[in-house]
């Protein structure tokens, strides 16, 4: 009897060893970006991250930028249908092109095949192309951006999620 509460005692003890064990890969891999509240809350965010190593945790971010970028693309849709200023117009058709062809169509793919195929080097190229990608929308615009939070946003989770792939070098 007492060996049977001891084993159950043991279990719930490894059990929450685990999920403290989890929770600090998290935190220990967020200290080492440039942004280590949006990594946290991002990571913390998924349920996945409860069970990733440092690997998983930059899928879950490049996922992450991916459903960034399908915002954007969304906001970048709904601002066109809504008539703006020409020089508007032609900052969200470049950034439409940019976001669908560059950073969904051709980073975000590339970054997650790396990091399948074991490649950190090339995932993280991918993330610093979305990151410039964004970039380069942004300056797109001859006068204010519509768009600045998305693109600054988007920014910040490549340049986080090159950070930790980086960590897999």
């Amino acid at each position: 009897m007492r060996s049977s509460i001891f084993l159950v005692c043991l279990m719930c003890l490894s059990l929450t060893q685990i999920h403290v064990s989890t929770a600090d890969l998290v935190d220990d891999t967020c200290k080492q970006t440039p942004n280590n509240d949006l990594c946290v809350s991002t990571l913390h965010g998924d349920p996945r991250s409860s069970t990733a190593d440092v690997a998983g945790l930059a899928i879950i971010t490049v996922d992450t930028i991916k459903t960034k970028a399908t915002a954007t693309v969304a906001r970048i849709n709904t601002l066109s249908a809504s008539n703006p200023d020409s020089k508007t117009k032609n900052g969200l058709d470049g950034c439409l092109m940019i976001y669908t062809n560059e950073i969904l169509n051709t980073d975000i793919p590339s970054a997650m095949e790396g990091l399948q195929k074991g490649n950190p080097k090339s995932a993280e190229q991918y993330t610093n192309n979305a990151a410039n990608d964004a970039n380069s929308c942004e300056g797109g615009f001859a006068g204010a951006s519509p768009i600045t939070s998305f693109n600054y946003n988007l920014t910040d989770l490549s340049n986080i999620a090159s950070a930790i792939i980086n960590l897999l070098f």
